[in-house]
């Protein structure tokens, strides 16, 4: 991988001045740098832009970028295209043509075609380290860009015109705006005191890449079972698989924290069977279990989305329950709509940091993430939960879903980031 982006070393008693910098290089970071970098001021000067990411990125991205998948909708694959990171990732991405969801041992079922929204693919899946190396290659060829990695922030002073930033490395930064990126911890979140509120969904979700006897041909299953959601969603297949594992996938499979342990210690083969019985054989059997993981599941939610000369972005705003897929997809439209805050701001020769330019980047995210938060709530409620009137009600559900176009139309629109 190219890593030559601009380093420059800033000693303790230097303060480097900056027009935007970004705490946290992982995926939200390193999209919000890219998608500001077009960016200009009144004199015709791109921005210039400082990413401080505590794990040493530009020689190991692995420290950040981990093996999960991430469902991309199909306006996030186009938002990944605008900003120049795409043709690094399409073809590493999985086209998802057609959505099956249904619930084990009942008639509700609703099926979802690209070909009937004239596109196609509704939208793809990517290991996340795939999208991390898309958008380092992209950001590589910026030279407005500084890296400071490994490095992380000291201490944060918030003044009338500017930022005060100390590094833990001695480098002294200020700058008009701060952009908190550094996900569900966020120091920058913690630095402010901005309160979060939390629910424990008292869920895990366990993640891990899978080979089938079948073929996906491009499906992503969402399986309602007795023991919890299950995600079946395709993957391009493995290099130099044989033939018996021709069919990849990567499961997410929400679970009681205590059926997930008992599932983590099982054998590959005992594995595999138990996910046979629980998803059924849409794909055949189970031919090959890859690493199984974790994660416990909580709904995290920043009480403010902006502070004096500061904004959250992505999972240090928010961090969703991953039943319906939308988390990076929706802190990607925090990147979008941030940008487009800042470029309005720089068109009328206005100061990017100001209190009221951050307050309309909050009006205009607060909506849609309030809508998918609700969306995942309902779908955590309504199909983690055995008792017979809400079986009975969401089976009803889908079946009206499937056969009532603008129901289906509405939500295959919001599934695509529309």
């Amino acid at each position: 991988m190219n890593t030559s982006v601009n380093k420059d070393k800033v000693t303790a008693n230097t303060a480097k001045h900056f027009d935007v910098v970004i705490s946290g290089g992982g995926l939200s970071g390193a999209l919000m740098a890219l998608s500001l970098s077009t960016l200009v001021t009144s004199q015709q000067k791109a921005l210039k832009i400082a990413i401080i990411e505590a794990n040493p990125i530009l020689t190991d991205p692995s420290r950040s970028f981990d093996d999960r998948v991430l469902a991309l909708s199909h306006g996030s694959a186009a938002y990944l295209a605008n900003v120049g990171a795409w043709p690094y990732l399409y073809q590493y991405a999985e086209p998802i043509k057609n959505i099956h969801i249904s619930d084990r041992g009942h008639y509700g079922k609703a099926r979802l075609y690209a070909k009937h929204q004239q596109v196609d693919a509704l939208g793809y899946v990517a290991e996340m380290s795939v999208i991390g190396a898309a958008l380092l290659k992209a950001l590589a060829t910026k030279k407005h860009i500084t890296w400071f990695t490994p490095d992380s922030i000291e201490d944060v002073q918030w003044q009338s015109e500017q930022v005060n930033i100390a590094l833990s490395s001695g480098a002294q930064l200020t700058t008009a705006l701060l952009l908190g990126c550094d996900g569900v911890h966020s120091p920058c979140r913690k630095f402010a005191n901005i309160a979060t509120t939390s629910r424990d969904y008292q869920q895990s979700a366990l993640i891990a890449n899978v080979a089938t006897a079948h073929q996906h041909n491009n499906i992503a299953y969402e399986r309602f079972t007795e023991t919890g959601p299950i995600a079946m969603l395709p993957l391009s297949p493995a290099p130099n698989a044989n033939q018996q594992h021709q069919g990849r996938c990567s499961l997410v499979w929400t679970l009681t924290p205590a059926l997930a342990q008992k599932m983590i210690n099982l054998s590959d083969d005992e594995f595999a069977e138990q996910l046979g019985q629980s998803f059924g054989h849409w794909l055949g059997k189970i031919t090959h279990v890859g690493k199984r993981v974790v994660y416990p599941l909580k709904l995290v939610q920043a009480s403010e989305q902006v502070y004096h000369r500061m904004a959250l972005i992505g999972n240090a705003s928010h961090t969703i329950h991953p039943i319906a897929g939308q988390g990076f997809n929706l802190g990607l439209r925090d990147v979008s709509d941030m940008t487009q805050v800042l470029k309005n701001a720089l068109a009328q020769q206005q100061d990017i940091g100001a209190f009221a330019n951050l307050m309309q980047y909050a009006k205009a995210r607060q909506q849609d993430q309030q809508q998918v938060i609700n969306l995942t709530d309902s779908l955590v409620t309504l199909f983690s939960n055995q008792l017979p009137p809400l079986v009975a009600g969401r089976n009803v559900g889908l079946k009206v879903l499937n056969y009532v176009p603008m129901l289906k139309n509405a939500l295959v629109k919001k599934t695509m980031g529309y």
